[in-house]
């Protein structure tokens, strides 16, 4: 874990604190973080997942792109 100062927002800190439960400020923080970084894996992976079904559907045609690419 590392130690940072940082400039923080106190009234937004104060209703993260909130929506999260939390008590502390780092604890807010560190929190915000790790669900953010958690929402973002999870979008990837439903990206990926959609990607995939478009593939095995044939929504896919890598020909159509050669012609886009002449």
């Amino acid at each position: 874990m590392s130690r940072t100062l940082v400039d923080v927002d106190d009234d937004a800190l104060a209703e993260a604190g909130k929506a999260l439960g939390t008590a502390t400020k780092k604890d807010t923080i560190n929190e915000a973080l790790r669900q953010v970084a958690g929402a973002t894996r999870e979008r990837r992976r439903e990206a990926r997942e959609e990607f995939q079904r478009m593939a095995d559907e044939g929504g896919l045609d890598f020909d159509r792109l050669d012609e886009i690419d002449s």
